[in-house]
């Protein structure tokens, strides 16, 4: 057996199981980033598009800040002071105790923060391509401001958005990598264990892209078939 298949072996004998084990907290993290971040990014669209004085500048200002700053100090800024911040907010209501985000609840927060940024701008610009038209149709058959958000608004949303949320899931999932500096033991974390235990990096790294390969690839087809589903009797030119 060539020496990188059985550096790759599964078990006690290779480090297999344990690259493969790091693609599922990968995936895993990634997951719950997104979800955070499209929470976020709802959230930062309403806020940009708001028509109150001023209020837009603070989606302006969180999309530019989050945007403009590399995510590894990001990631670093959550990690060292998010636990402070969070005890500052917990004494507001009384409670003293000391709080400490583990390595998991750093790299959810700090990627779903990053990718909040970019999904902001994502919804935003697909709330504003939904046609004038149809939202004065709904309100002129009498349609309640639910009613108009849940059957015309969010599956038109949904539909503009998709390929850009896809673009923004890619980028999630790549900035996973960033999280090995806070413990996680996700792909890039176990590569870097497993290359210096065997002093045989590109073996690993060489792993480590082909599991961010393969993930990737996963979700292109995961969401061209969403799109495809959103985009189902919409008539083409």
């Amino acid at each position: 057996m060539p020496e990188w298949l059985s550096l790759l072996a599964w078990g006690d004998s290779g480090w297999g199981d344990e690259m493969v084990r790091g693609a599922g907290w990968t995936l895993l993290v990634a997951v719950m980033s997104f979800a955070l971040g499209i929470v976020v990014g709802t959230g930062g669209a309403a806020v940009k598009l708001s028509r109150m004085p001023l209020v837009p500048l603070l989606g302006d200002l969180y999309t530019t800040l989050v945007r403009g700053v590399p995510d590894l100090i990001t990631i670093y800024i959550i990690f060292f002071g998010g636990g402070q911040a969070a005890m500052a907010v917990a004494k507001l209501f009384g409670y003293n105790g000391y709080i400490e985000f583990n390595a998991l609840t750093t790299g959810v927060l700090a990627l779903g923060f990053i990718s909040g940024a970019y999904a902001t701008e994502v919804i935003r610009g697909a709330v504003l391509a939904v046609p004038k038209g149809q939202i004065e149709a709904a309100k002129a058959c009498g349609m309640s401001r639910w009613v108009l958000f849940r059957r015309i608004l969010v599956p038109q949303v949904a539909r503009y958005a998709l390929p850009g949320l896809g673009n923004v899931w890619q980028l999630t999932l790549k900035d996973t990598s960033l999280i090995s500096v806070v413990g996680l033991t996700e792909i890039m974390r176990q590569a870097f264990v497993a290359s210096g235990s065997t002093k045989q990096p590109m073996i690993f790294f060489i792993t480590a892209a082909v599991l961010y390969l393969a993930l990737t690839s996963l979700s292109n087809k995961v969401f061209g078939k969403a799109e495809a589903f959103a985009n189902r009797g919409v008539r083409r030119a």
